[in-house]
């Protein structure tokens, strides 16, 4: 088997393996909320992420950066509301 092969099956293996284990731990996919739902839910929210974006909430609309690589998607939190 070319070393290339070896590769591509030890990193199949190493995802396969984090994958459960995070199913072991009780760990869980969470369900996800849509971004309208979640700003309609908390609009007093200025600024919020889900571990693989940071959103900005300006006019009512929000601005959010790339997704990080490799990113696992988390439910939206607040992490700064408006001093109103």
């Amino acid at each position: 088997m070319s070393a290339y092969w070896r590769s591509c099956v030890f990193g199949v293996a190493a995802v396969v393996s984090v994958m459960a284990s995070s199913a072991a731990t009780g760990e869980s996919v969470a369900t996800e909320q849509s971004m309208a739902d979640f700003m309609k839910g908390n609009p007093d929210c200025v600024e919020f992420n889900d571990q693989c974006s940071i959103c900005t909430v300006v006019d009512a609309e929000a601005n959010c950066s790339t997704p990080k690589i490799a990113c696992i998607k988390k439910p939206y939190v607040c992490t700064r509301r408006s001093d109103k």
